[in-house]
């Protein structure tokens, strides 16, 4: 029984559920779970704070989990990152009141508020900068004003909340973060295979489409030049000889453009569909 933890609220969490879904596992309906047994796939999930799945997954008490990297990093946790997973995603910056401060430099000397002490800390020391880390459980935007720190160091998704306050982001990204399939640095768990592969399924059924079209023997050669496929498309003949049918995965994100260029050297009837999961 793979034992797999699953975060229980905030932004990481309703899009693993929905991942873990369309990769054909049971999921609570009930938010007030925190155990779900699925017999049928051989798994059992633990739903849990976010920032505590790292820590689960690295003492062994679950197999594997779905973190952010950000918080896996900040754990530091005997745990490691198997699968980038491709939602959530945010960058973690620093920032000050009104433009203060412009590069790293300026944080010498200062006090930085986080709630990521380890991430914070890492990145100072190897830039070579001597800062006081601050250490907050939250809402580190208020820390400034509050009169605690002079910069914050926080997760960046749209940075709304961040000039709200009057704060303005300066410098490199400390880290690229989103979501992460994370397991024991030490080993490889019995039934990991199955779960990341239908995970690697659906995560590339999500960025592809099935387009299926009719084209004319003769453009035959220019059609198949646009959609090319993984492989090699699936070319049938029609009825009457003259026309065949095409069909290849494509980008989702290009499925338009291809749809005009096949357009555009004869092709017809042509459509598009989603994959709910695939193997590759």
């Amino acid at each position: 029984m793979l034992r797999i933890a699953v975060p229980n609220k905030g932004s990481l969490s309703e899009p693993a559920s929905t991942l873990l879904k369309e990769a054909g596992y049971r999921q609570r309906r009930d938010m007030k779970e925190l155990v779900l047994l699925d017999e049928v796939n051989g798994v059992e999930f633990f739903f849990i704070r976010p920032r505590d799945v790292a820590v689960y997954v690295g003492a062994g008490t679950v197999d594997v989990g779905i973190t952010g990297r950000d918080l896996l990093v900040d754990s530091e946790a005997d745990a490691v990152e198997h699968r980038a997973l491709g939602f959530a995603r945010s960058t973690f910056r620093f920032a000050s009141p009104g433009g203060s401060m412009s590069t790293i430099d300026d944080l010498a000397g200062k006090r930085i508020a986080t709630s990521y002490d380890v991430v914070v800390s890492q990145h100072l020391k190897e830039k070579g900068i001597d800062a006081t880390v601050v250490h907050l459980d939250g809402a580190v935007e208020s820390s400034v004003q509050l009169g605690v720190a002079d910069a914050i160091a926080d997760v960046v998704e749209t940075g709304s909340t961040l000039r709200a306050a009057g704060l303005t982001v300066f410098g490199e990204p400390l880290m690229m973060s989103e979501a992460v399939l994370i397991r024991r640095a030490d080993r490889v768990p019995e039934g990991l295979e199955v779960l990341d592969r239908r995970i690697q399924g659906v995560l590339v059924a999500r960025g592809y489409v099935l387009i299926d079209y009719d084209i004319r023997a003769d453009h035959l050669e220019e059609a198949v030049a646009i959609t090319p496929g993984l492989q090699s498309p699936t070319v049938s003949p029609l009825h009457d000889g003259e026309w065949f049918a095409v069909r290849a995965m494509v980008k989702k994100d290009d499925r338009n453009k291809v749809m005009d260029g096949l357009y555009e050297v004869g092709a017809r009837a042509i459509l598009v569909t989603p994959i709910l999961a695939c193997r590759l």
